[in-house]
């Protein structure tokens, strides 16, 4: 995968908009560029802004518990963010930040080749397909990634975080099971 290794390191010199003046340094992905799974964020919070590494917060321990919950390694799958630098204080990225950003993550999308995508969260969401309706009225649902490569919406583990009820975790387990058929992996009995 030297095409992503070069992608990377022409992201972390990237000054395409404002958001490179206040990073520590670019975060562009984790996990394995042959997975056939790959998890789309909204952006680098502060514990990744620092670490150089797409969830690894709390959002990420979460989202490293579903999946194993989804009977998968780390090895398995592969994490990227729409936006690669730090938005101040975790804002949500602005659209002339995520448009500038988009290509590169396009171009990442099209050397890892996922076989399935997951948008996690309403920001990854308008990233990966444009102009759509909100999270809650598009989670659970197929789409398509460019035509081409089916995407699953869920809620952020940020989100689930935040609105830790039964319900929540009970949807987000419902669209990982989804993938997981999709895959054509085994369900385990319990969820996240």
């Amino acid at each position: 995968k030297v095409k992503l290794d070069v992608l990377a390191q022409g992201v972390s010199g990237c000054t395409r908009c404002g958001l490179h003046a206040s990073r520590t340094q670019t975060v562009f992905a984790r996990g394995n560029p042959d997975a056939e799974l790959c998890f789309v964020g909204e952006g680098p919070g502060a514990d990744e802004d620092a670490q150089g590494y797409p969830f690894v917060g709390k959002a990420g321990q979460l989202l490293d518990k579903m999946i194993a919950a989804m009977g998968l390694s780390q090895d398995e799958v592969y994490i990227a963010n729409v936006v690669k630098c730090r938005p101040p204080n975790n804002r949500t990225p602005e659209p002339a930040e995520m448009a500038s950003c988009l290509p590169f993550l396009n171009e990442q999308l099209d050397y890892v080749r996922p076989r399935v995508i997951v948008a996690l969260g309403g920001t990854a969401l308008r990233g990966l397909l444009g102009a759509v309706d909100g999270i809650t009225k598009m989670r659970g649902k197929w789409r398509l990634y460019r035509g081409a490569t089916p995407l699953m919406p869920t809620y952020h583990p940020a989100y689930v975080l935040r609105t830790p009820t039964k319900e929540v975790r009970q949807m987000v387990w419902s669209d990982l099971q989804l993938v997981l058929q999709e895959l054509g992996r085994p369900i385990p009995k319990r969820g996240t």
